[in-house]
This record gives structure tokens, sequence and C-alpha cells, in this order.
């Protein structure tokens, strides 16, 4: 069957793949906002709650949102907190050089553009780093975990991202992500083709078997015209 769509994960795919130290990450945040003596325990408890919530992901498939990692830290945030965290996340958030021109070539080809993502941001924060990186128009629909009950590999997440870029037969799509339980086997189980991009830190799952693996977005193209 002809490809209508191909929809994306963001996090290691759309972006290059790199190790984040949450936990510094988590102290640059909250240290110009709290005093000395409270900055590791907040960072601490902020983590400890993102953690918890990433784990409910794993276990149930279940969303979060990061008013919800607050709430659950016990942690009021402000504007200010919000736009550190911002700058502390902007040089882990850059779109990987070869997206432009890999989404003109699927544009020029007529094949629909999208994006599934598990995520506590919301869509506003994912969409200004689309917009910054000159690629959102090329973005025909994307669906933020932040925004529904369920997060990859539940069907429901995937159905969710077909009914954004207006496709109905999941054998029409591929899905391209980095995770072979939450995106390969997930997109597989939704009746999905699906295409690795392999990373040594991301984990194995037994009952994922990608029908493609690929090691840069630049080589997507000719794998779906092989087909």
């Amino acid at each position: 069957m002809a490809v209508e769509a191909v929809i994306f994960d963001w996090g290691g795919t759309l972006t290059p793949w790199h190790t984040v130290d949450h936990e510094a990450l988590w102290n640059a945040i909250c240290e110009p906002h709290f005093p000395a003596g409270k900055t590791a325990e907040t960072a601490m408890a902020i983590l400890a709650a993102e953690q918890e919530m990433w784990l409910t992901a794993e276990r149930e498939h279940r969303s979060a949102t990061m008013e919800k990692v607050f709430e659950r830290a016990g942690v009021a945030p402000t504007a200010a907190i919000l736009a550190s965290y911002s700058r502390a996340w902007e040089p882990h958030t850059r779109t990987d050089a070869d997206v432009a021109g890999m989404f003109a070539s699927l544009r020029e080809r007529g094949i629909r553009i999208g994006v599934l993502s598990n995520t506590i941001w919301p869509r506003s924060w994912h969409e200004e780093i689309f917009r910054r990186d000159g690629v959102l128009d090329l973005i025909d629909g994307a669906v933020y975990s932040s925004e529904i009950d369920w997060t990859k590999p539940h069907p429901e997440a995937f159905r969710a991202a077909m009914a954004a870029v207006g496709v109905r037969d999941p054998a029409a799509c591929v899905f391209v992500g980095d995770r072979p339980f939450d995106d390969i086997h997930g997109a597989k189980g939704a009746g999905m083709r699906a295409i690795l991009i392999p990373h040594s830190d991301v984990p194995s799952h037994a009952g994922a078997e990608p029908d493609a693996v690929i090691q840069r977005l630049s080589e997507l193209t000719s794998v779906i015209e092989s087909w």
C-alpha cells in the first residue's frame, strides 16, 4: 500500500539523541528562584515527581502534564521558573539538521507529515521549537500526550496521530522513532509500518520488529520509495 503519512516521534528522533543530566538541569533551573539551602531539596522534589509521572506512563500508558509534576512536588511554577526551565532545555531541543530537507522531500511526494510525542510539555512549547527551527509549517498534524489521556505505546495515541494528519488506514502510515517499545511495538500494534532509528542507550524490546532501520533521517525517503 502507498504511504500517505509519516508520523514521527520527537525527542531522540527529530532531535539528535544525547543524554541529559536531569538532576543537574533541575538544580540549575531552581538555583535563581529558591534560597541556597532549599535549591537542592526543591530540585530533587521536582525531579522525583517527574520520574514518578514517567513511570506511570511506562507502566499504565497514562499521560501527565508539567502542572501535575509541579503539583506533586509541592512547588508553584512561577513565570520566572518556567522561563528558566525553557532556557535550560533550549540546547536539548534543537531540530536535527536533516529534518527540513527530509520533510520537504516527503511533501514533494504528497506524503503528509505528523508528530506524536510522549511529553509533559504543552503544545505551545513544541510549536515554538518547530517555529524557531523553521519546520512548523511543514507539519500537517501533531499530537502531544500532554493533551490526551494516553501515551505511546497505547493504540489510542497512534489513532489520535492518524486523525491529526487525516489518514484513516493505519497501513498507509509509517511511524519513525527511536524507542523499540513505545515507538516500534506501539506503531506495529496499531497497524502501522515502523522505522527505527537505534540508539545504544535505549532498551531493546523482544516484540519490536521494525520494517526498516535507518541511522539518519536523510535515509528515510529512499527507504519509503523502496517499498
